[in-house]
């Protein structure tokens, strides 16, 4: 069914996260997502005078490639996609959602066969460091069950997410980004919370539109060895198709020594993955005005207005402190006063109480200044 706020998101993602230029390749791919988006976006391709390099694909087919794959399937299937991957400057990755626990089945080893054959190779080795990427959800009656919406509220709810002023966001980050590039010690509080690190020397980026869809986060990474402390989240998240609450970790000189959640023991296997799945990532910042609580999907869930996610497992570049995994797991937590309240220092200074920005050069984050 056609909806008229699918042309400005097609504006968005081509216009503004890709910035296609003529003559470029962009990968669209394209999972359970309606014909009528994916023709947009190719209509907006040709008209930036670039190429469009179409894959639409199912989820549930997936699941069954993934159920009785062996490595050598996976081989074969990261072959082709990295031959796609590296003929485009762009890509964009839209996933639908019937189902959020589609994969929850699948054996361990047959989907580590599809993230070392195929994930890895494809998207972070390839897709992450050497194109212009953007990725997103698509609305659907699933995911507005997760967030405890009706279906048309929902709808209204993503499309108002994905289409902000993301120009106007942009201008907003640029004093946090300069003022975390100047920061050498982190310190996050909240109940059950008190962790500490230092970012000194690491780059930090502001996600405004060019790379996830909906956008609002500023991310950089801790010192690999420099992390000590508990954090406790307190938002549901999904890894591998199951659904993990009541997450709490215990960092030792930067490496992650005791975890508890209420699947402690799946967890755990998940951390003990490989060595850097039990260190940190990421360390980032979430500024989007109109995600306000969790719904149980990360690209949503890591922008709250309000909200740190610290990422156990791999760093998108080794430009950033080098860890490398095979996990990357983005974990919430918020800091409203809704939600426990908590503080944000840098060098001792506080940055943000409650989930509001004090400093006079970052209120322009807060949710008033961005709708």
């Amino acid at each position: 069914m056609f909806d008229r706020r699918m042309e400005k998101l097609a504006d968005v993602l081509i216009g503004h996260s890709t910035a296609l230029k003529p003559g470029e390749v962009v990968y669209i791919e394209a999972f359970d997502i309606p014909a009528e988006m994916v023709e947009l976006l190719v209509d907006r391709t040709y008209k930036a005078g670039a190429i469009p390099l179409v894959s639409q694909k199912s989820s549930r087919v997936l699941r069954k490639l993934y159920m009785g794959c062996d490595e050598a399937t996976m081989s074969l299937y990261g072959e082709v996609e990295l031959l796609k991957m590296k003929r485009a400057a762009a890509y964009i990755g839209m996933r639908g959602s019937y189902n959020i626990t589609e994969s929850s089945d699948v054996p361990a080893e047959r989907m580590a066969h599809y993230k070392e054959q195929w994930w890895g190779p494809v998207h972070i080795n390839w897709r992450v460091p050497k194109t212009r990427w953007v990725v997103l959800r698509w609305p659907t009656p699933s995911m507005a069950q997760l967030a405890e919406m009706s279906t048309e509220a929902f709808e209204d709810f993503y499309f108002d997410t994905c289409c902000l002023d993301y120009d106007r966001m942009s201008k907003a980050m640029d004093p946090l980004v300069d003022l975390m590039k100047r920061t050498d010690r982190v310190r996050i509080v909240a109940p059950g919370t008190d962790l500490s690190f230092s970012i000194k020397g690491i780059p930090v980026i502001k996600c405004d539109g060019g790379l996830n869809i909906p956008d609002g986060e500023v991310f950089t990474a801790p010192v690999k060895d420099s992390v000590n402390g508990t954090i406790s989240y307190n938002t549901k998240t999904l890894y591998d198709g199951k659904v993990f609450t009541d997450i709490k970790l215990t960092f030792k000189d930067g490496k992650l020594t005791k975890a508890l959640s209420s699947n402690t023991d799946a967890m755990n296997r998940i951390f003990d993955t490989d060595e850097g799945a039990r260190y940190v990532g990421e360390f980032a910042i979430g500024v989007n005005p109109f995600v306000t609580r969790p719904m149980l999907d990360t690209l949503f869930d890591e922008k709250i207005a309000g909200s740190i996610h610290f990422t156990p497992g791999n760093s998108y570049d080794m430009a950033f402190n080098g860890n490398r995994s095979k996990v990357h797991w983005d974990i919430v937590l918020i800091q409203t006063k809704e939600w426990g309240g908590g503080e944000l220092y840098f060098d001792d200074v506080l940055v943000r109480k409650d989930g509001m920005f004090v400093l006079g050069e970052l209120k322009g984050l807060n949710p008033e200044n961005l709708k």
